[in-house]
C-alpha cells in the first residue's frame, strides 16, 4: 500500500504524488489512470457529446447529406427570389414537345443495352403545354420545402412557448392553455387546414404560417410534461431562492434541458408538414396556380397516370426523399440527445 504522498508510475517506482489529498474526485482519478496507461482524456461538454453521437449516426448523416444536396439542386437550378439559376428553361414558358414529352434522361450504359448516360434537353420530360418538367419539379420542391420548414419553425416556437408557460406557472394558466390545446387536438387537422386554406386563398408563405399555427399541439404537451418534471428539481429551486425571475428560470435554466425533445419534434413536424401540404394541394386547398408545389403537380397530372407516369414519378420521388431524410435526421437527433436509445437497440 502506498501513502497519499506517492503514486505508482508505469515502471512500478514511486514518484511524488498528491500530498495529503487522499479524497480524489473521479476526474483526477481518471486522469491519473490515463497517465499510467499513456492515454489522454479530454473533458467534453454536453453539446460536444451530442454532436459526436449525431455525427456517428450513419443514417442521419447520410440523410443530412442527401437533403443538403437536394436543397442546393432545387434552389440553384432554376434560381430563387430573382437570382437566376444554371438551368436554361423556366417552369412557366411552354415549348415544343420533344419525343412526345417523354423524359430524355438515360442512365443505362450502352454496353448494357441502353442509350448511354446523358441528360438531354428535358431529362424529366414535358407536361401537356410543353413546359420543362425538371423546372416544374424544382419549383414545386422549392415551394414544398419552404412550406415545410416555415411550418416547422412556427409550430416549434408556438408549441414551446405554450408548453413552457403551462408547465411552469400551473394553476389557471395551465388550465386555460391546456384546455385550448385539447380543443385544437379534437379538430381534425386536415379538415381545419383545408377550410383555412380555402378561406385565405393566399400565397404559399401565408399558407405555411397558418399551418404552423395549427400543428403545435403535440409539442406543447411534450414540453409541458418536461417542465412539470424539471420545475421541481434542486437547481430550479436554487435559482428561485436566489431571486431569479420566472423568465430567466424558464429560458436560462429549464429550456436548455428540453432542447432534445424540441429539436426532435421540430424535425418530425417538418416531415409531416410536407405531407400535409401535399395532401392539401392534391385536394385543391393548398398552393394555387400560377405557382405550383409537389402536391399540386401530382393533382394536375393525375389524369395522365396511365399514359405518362413520369409526371407522377418525379414529384412523388422528391416527396419521399424529403420526408424520409428528415425523419432519419430526427431519428439521429433523438439518439444523440438520448444515448439510451442506442443502448436499447444494441
Amino acid at each position: 500500500m502506498k501513502t497519499g504522498d506517492e503514486k505508482m508510475n508505469s515502471g512500478g517506482k514511486p514518484e511524488p504524488g498528491l500530498g495529503n489529498n487522499v479524497g480524489l474526485d473521479a476526474e483526477v482519478l481518471a486522469h491519473d489512470v490515463a497517465d499510467i496507461h499513456g492515454l489522454s482524456i479530454v473533458a467534453r461538454t454536453q453539446g460536444q457529446l451530442v454532436r459526436r453521437r449525431f455525427f456517428r449516426h450513419r443514417a442521419a448523416m447520410t440523410s443530412l447529406t442527401i437533403l443538403i444536396l437536394l436543397i442546393l439542386l432545387t434552389y440553384t437550378s432554376i434560381g430563387f427570389a430573382g437570382i437566376p439559376g444554371w438551368w436554361p428553361y423556366d417552369y412557366q414558358t411552354p415549348g415544343l414537345k420533344v419525343n412526345g414529352g417523354a423524359p430524355t434522361l438515360s442512365v443505362v450504359p450502352t454496353w448494357f443495352g441502353g442509350g448511354g448516360l446523358h441528360l438531354g434537353h428535358h431529362p424529366f420530360g414535358q407536361d401537356d403545354l410543353g413546359r420543362d418538367y425538371f423546372a416544374l419539379t424544382m419549383r414545386g420542391a422549392q415551394i414544398s420545402i419552404m412550406i415545410a420548414f416555415v411550418v416547422g419553425l412556427v409550430s416549434t416556437m408556438l408549441g414551446t412557448v405554450i408548453g413552457a408557460l403551462a408547465g411552469y406557472f400551473r394553476g389557471w394558466v395551465e388550465a386555460a392553455l391546456m384546455r385550448f390545446t385539447d380543443m385544437m387536438i379534437t379538430i381534425p387537422l386536415l379538415v381545419i387546414a383545408a377550410v383555412v386554406g380555402q378561406l385565405i386563398n393566399g400565397g404559399p408563405l401565408i399558407l405555411a404560417i397558418l399551418l404552423g399555427l395549427l400543428t403545435w399541439t403535440g409539442l406543447a404537451r411534450l414540453v409541458r410534461g418536461e417542465f412539470l418534471s424539471l420545475r421541481e428539481k434542486e437547481f430550479v429551486e436554487s435559482a428561485r431562492a436566489l431571486g431569479a425571475s420566472p423568465r430567466r428560470i424558464i429560458f436560462r435554466h429549464i429550456m436548455p434541458n428540453t432542447v432534445g425533445i424540441i429539436t426532435v419534434s421540430a424535425t418530425l413536424t417538418i416531415a409531416g408538414a410536407i405531407l400535409l401540404e401535399t395532401a392539401l394541394s392534391y385536394l385543391g386547398f393548398g398552393v394555387h396556380a400560377p405557382d405550383t408545389s409537389l402536391g399540386l403537380l401530382i393533382s394536375d397530372n393525375q389524369a395522365a397516370f396511365s399514359t405518362r407516369p413520369w409526371l407522377f414519378w418525379w414529384p412523388g420521388l422528391f416527396i419521399i426523399i424529403v420526408a424520409l431524410t428528415v425523419n432519419f435526421i430526427g431519428d439521429g437527433l433523438r439518439d444523440a440527445f438520448d444515448p439510451r436509445q442506442n443502448r436499447g437497440r444494441a
